[in-house]
């Protein structure tokens, strides 16, 4: 038992948190827990599921999509732990009144039995076809669809806007991220300075994004 625990220290201190500080466990939909606690309750949880996560179509009209938000799944898996405080919330908001032992069960997920298979980040894809493949007891994968979905989603869009734009300056021209002052908020900002780049911009602007980020960032 001490073995494995200390496995599981290892294996998150390796790999750091997410970069944005609001990508927690309850970045999630509600019901995601409600079904969580439906499994736990039918004695279900364990059971190995597995998820594929696609999209249905390109974004902007296109012909391609390039796939991005990878990394930041992976470091988001790697620490996933709900707090006291974070299953309190829980407690006092599931639309159903759950037994103190479900409870302990959400203080003691980890995602060391979940497997996560992906096409690189960055590459090219298309509609339909799987990005992430994720394998694991079924609570536990149910509770890593929407925010999987959220942190793939963004970064993908926006990585494939400014693919679109390298495309038509050429490889010959230097592209800088200026989107600061029109992103959704300070979170979005960051993000968009990264997916630009993963995209084909050169650098960003964001004196911010930098530090977060390791960018180069221009002061032309």
């Amino acid at each position: 038992m001490e073995e494995k625990e200390s496995k599981k220290k290892n294996r998150a201190g390796s790999i750091p948190g997410p970069t944005n500080p609001m990508v927690t466990p309850l970045l999630t939909d509600l019901y995601q827990f409600t079904m969580a606690y439906a499994y736990w309750k039918a004695g279900k949880h364990q059971e190995r599921a597995v998820f594929d996560l696609y999209f249905r179509k390109n974004p902007f009209g296109g012909e391609y999509t390039v796939f991005a938000g990878l990394e930041e799944c992976v470091r988001f898996v790697a620490n996933y732990k709900l707090s006291n405080q974070e299953v309190d919330f829980i407690k006092k908001n599931l639309s159903v009144s759950c037994e103190d032992a479900f409870l302990d069960y959400l203080r003691g997920i980890d995602c060391s039995d979940v497997e996560v298979y992906a096409i690189p980040e960055g590459s090219v894809v298309f509609p339909k076809v799987p990005l992430l493949r994720v394998e694991g007891p079924v609570a536990v994968v149910q509770l890593l669809e929407t925010p999987f979905v959220n942190l793939i989603n963004f970064a993908s869009l926006v990585s494939t806007n400014a693919a679109r734009h390298r495309f038509v300056a050429g490889k010959s021209k230097t592209l800088l991220e200026f989107g600061l002052r029109r992103a959704q908020g300070p979170d979005g900002a960051v993000g968009a300075s990264k997916y630009s780049y993963i995209g084909g911009f050169d650098a960003t602007r964001y004196y911010i994004s930098n530090n977060f980020t390791s960018l180069a960032c221009s002061v032309l």
